[in-house]
């Protein structure tokens, strides 16, 4: 019979793996379950629930530090650096909205341990890097039922092999984060949006590679063909009756306002312009980010496609030729949004099918739990790489007691 076990405390965690292991048994590891859809069917016997394990140890505004419980919500986080005017400037995605939950709930905006568990980043990521960066130190429990640490809280501290670029995007496979300390860095005082209406995917691609490689530090790049902009709850960008492509830039007032109008002078020569001010562009990006484009129809299929740039476009035709359905293009064009039909569980070839010489990868975001179950959700590993993921499997966690196979069928 299934239990569930919720710990108040990192001891309780560790207490739990023990009773686990004693007990030949597994557990699906959860924060706030914002993303218990996300990735295959659990095949564990048991939940281990840690949204109870919850609340920020330490804030250091001054050194643009903080360290938290892995229950932590997103939106606890959120409200403890607005004060000081600071941000997570990896920018993670609010999913509640994909998989059918209220925006910015405490309880479905997400934890930061699950956040960092799967490698969340936003469109910040071209500029600021992804979530695992952001990781100054952390402690753990591996499935051992062993508590063990990695880094500090300084900003440059090496200490040999980075376990948290390997724990970070396991999905709780490897390991249990038990507090986490990372970096957090000074919000943006006025944020604008340059937008260039009008323009077919490989155009756009263009113009969005002439704004990355500009001396105008843009942090978002993205492209909303004409279905998925008319989605928008930007009246700019839904009223445009066509593709919009967008330029996101940040900091002090008279400096993004040079930029923009720098941008603007760079991409006319694409389309027609537009500006969006700081209110409107918080929304967009946020749209952006947490692909509530989709939100609508829970039930279809979402892909996460990840591609060289100027690839993009041309991957996504390929699919879309296959398939019926939406995309958007994030990271100047280097990751693709896609939503498919709900029951198409041959959708995966033809996206995967897709990256052919392209190179890339493809991650089923959302999907029924019966299409999660029988087709890849991750991108399928070649041989060798299996094999080192199996071995680093059986090193954290030899008898597979956290998430097993969350990623992949039988680790």
């Amino acid at each position: 019979m299934s239990e569930t076990f919720k710990p108040d405390t990192t001891q309780q965690i560790e207490e739990a793996v023990s009773w686990a292991l004693a007990s030949e048994t597994s557990v699906e590891v959860i924060g706030g379950g914002s993303k218990r859809a996300f990735g295959r069917p659990s095949e564990a016997g048991h939940l281990l629930d840690l949204s109870a394990v919850s609340g920020i140890v330490k804030y250091e505004p001054k050194e643009l530090v903080m360290s938290a419980l892995p229950g932590t919500s997103l939106s606890e986080i959120a409200t403890a650096l607005e004060p000081n005017r600071q941000e997570l400037a990896f920018e993670p995605a609010d999913l509640g909205p994909l998989f059918g939950t209220a925006a910015g709930a405490a309880n479905t905006s997400g934890t930061i341990g699950g956040t960092f568990a799967c490698n969340l980043s936003g469109p910040k990521r071209i500029r600021n890097g992804a979530a695992r960066d952001h990781i100054l130190g952390f402690q753990a429990i591996s499935g051992r039922g062993e508590a063990f640490k990695s880094g500090g809280r300084m900003f440059k501290n090496v200490t040999g092999f980075d376990l948290s670029k390997l724990l970070s995007g396991s999905f709780g496979t490897l390991a249990i984060f038990s507090e986490l300390t990372f970096k957090v860095l000074p919000a943006p005082e006025t944020i604008h949006t340059v937008l260039v209406f009008g323009l077919r995917a490989d155009d756009a691609t263009r113009a969005m590679t002439v704004a990355l490689h500009s001396s105008n530090e843009v942090s978002g790049v993205a492209h909303l063909p004409a279905d998925v902009a008319a989605a928008s709850g930007v009246a700019a960008v839904s009223s445009a009756s066509g593709p919009v492509t967008a330029v996101r830039v940040e900091g002090f007032g008279p400096s993004v306002e040079y930029r923009c109008n720098s941008l603007v002078d760079l991409l006319g020569g694409f389309g027609e312009t537009g500006l969006l001010e700081t209110a409107d562009s918080e929304n967009l990006w946020r749209e952006v980010r947490d692909v509530s484009y989709y939100a609508g129809k829970t039930e279809n299929q979402v892909w996460r496609v990840s591609t060289p740039p100027n690839k993009g476009a041309a991957v996504a035709r390929r699919i879309l030729r296959e398939r019926p359905g939406k995309v958007y293009f994030d990271w100047g064009g280097g990751l693709l949004w896609l939503s498919l039909e709900a029951t198409d569980d041959a959708a995966h070839e033809a996206v995967r099918a897709a990256l052919g010489d392209a190179g890339g990868h493809a991650t089923l975001v959302r999907a029924t739990e019966a299409v999660r179950a029988s087709v890849p959700v991750f991108q399928p590993q070649p041989g060798p790489l299996a094999a080192l993921t199996g071995r680093v499997k059986d090193s954290l966690d030899p008898h597979g007691v956290l998430n097993p196979g969350r990623m992949f069928a039988g680790i």
